[in-house]
C-alpha cells in the first residue's frame, strides 16, 4: 500500500499536468476545426466551381 502511495505522489503531478494540457488542447482543436470549416465555406462561396476549376 505504501508503494502505491509513493508511486501516486511521484507521478501524480505529471498525470495532472498531462490531463490539464489534454483538456486545453481539445478545446483549441475544436476551435481550429470550426475555423477550418468556416474557411472552407468562405472559399466555396467565393469559388463554387471547386478547386482547379475556372
Amino acid at each position: 500500500m505504501e508503494e502505491l502511495v509513493t508511486v501516486v505522489m511521484q507521478n501524480g503531478f505529471s498525470v495532472a499536468v498531462a490531463a490539464y494540457l489534454l483538456v486545453r488542447m481539445e478545446s483549441r482543436l475544436e476551435e481550429l476545426s470550426k475555423a477550418i470549416r468556416d474557411l472552407h465555406g468562405a472559399i466555396l462561396a467565393t469559388h463554387p466551381a471547386g478547386p482547379g476549376q475556372p
